[in-house]
């Protein structure tokens, strides 16, 4: 006698349980066959907003290794260590020898220490972009509820969040020791407006050219390369040809050539219009006609930037 034909559906001799949603047939002799199918998700949509939210504070998070492993938190807690170390040091100067003024303007801060915010970005803006093109997870995103709008805002606002976080912590610990120093209240307050919107720009500015740049490739190790060489190259090269300028007397093209480089970009800025001093050859300053310009070709680097994300994912989508 020949054998029954197996059925791909699961049979067994229990009753289906109330509720459950899967549909229940009877065999002969008594079984019963269950046709499991996918359940409905009955809890409630949160929108586009809160994918947006999650996206962002998860992005945030990650900058800082929080929620990750142990090795993932080290390189970004000791670059935010390091950030704030001369800040503390110079405020306990301030303290001990009752200084009239702090040793460095808090609009010149982030300039001082702009390695430590290059490494930072180098380290970082890859890891929030370059794992989701490696392992092909942006399709997920864009599926629904998210947009690709949503995505690159969200990376982006994070980026620059965590940039600030970073750039403006040593300029509250400068401030508060000022306070405890006993400098004049209104100085240290207006210099910390000047510095806060500083290393706004900076962050934006940073941010944008760092995610640009790690959302070229998929390879995180190309991408941390790439970041630190568009940062440090343009810089190399606009100092030395504005001190070649500067030694020839060609004083004018020394400003001018400060728009070919991000931190030379923010260094116009600050210089011209945030009551920083420059660090151009001389200490020469921009004129206030040149420092416009510095800041529009700022905006529209930042501007810039967005729109390429916005057509770079506009394909990493498909």
């Amino acid at each position: 006698m020949s054998p029954e034909p197996k059925t791909s559906a699961s049979v067994t001799s229990a009753p289906a349980t109330p509720g459950s949603g899967a549909s229940v047939s009877a065999a002969p002799g008594g079984a019963y066959i269950h046709n499991i199918g996918y359940r409905h998700y009955d809890g409630p949509r949160l929108g586009r907003a809160y994918a947006r939210r999650s996206l962002f504070s998860q992005s945030l998070r990650g900058a800082y290794g929080l929620g990750r492993s142990a090795k993932s938190k080290a390189l970004p807690m000791l670059l935010f260590a390091v950030m704030c170390l001369p800040a503390a040091i110079m405020v306990a100067v301030a303290v001990f020898t009752k200084a009239g003024s702090l040793p460095v303007g808090y609009s010149r801060y982030a300039v001082y220490l702009q390695a430590v915010i290059g490494l930072f970005l180098a380290a970082q803006a890859p890891q929030s972009v370059s794992r989701d093109l490696r392992f092909k997870s942006i399709p997920l995103y864009f599926s629904r509820p998210i947009e690709r709008v949503d995505y690159v805002v969200s990376k982006f606002a994070a980026m620059a969040s965590a940039l600030f976080i970073l750039t403006g912590a040593p300029l509250l610990v400068l401030y508060i020791g000022a306070l405890l120093a006993k400098l004049d209240f209104v100085d240290q307050t207006k210099g910390l407006a000047q510095g806060v919107v500083s290393v706004v720009l900076l962050s934006l500015l940073f941010a944008g050219i760092g995610l640009v740049v790690s959302a070229v490739t998929p390879r995180r190790g190309f991408g941390v390369a790439a970041v630190i060489a568009v940062l440090t190259i343009p810089y190399g090269a606009v100092s030395a040809v504005q001190g070649i300028a500067f030694v020839q007397g060609n004083e004018a093209a020394v400003g001018w050539l400060g728009l070919f480089s991000p931190i030379t970009l923010i260094d116009g800025v600050q210089s011209t219009f945030l009551g920083g001093t420059s660090s151009f050859p001389n200490g020469l300053t921009p004129s206030t006609g040149a420092g416009f310009v510095y800041l529009l070709v700022t905006l529209a680097v930042i501007a810039g930037c967005y729109a390429l994300l916005m057509r770079r994912y506009r394909k990493a989508g498909l």
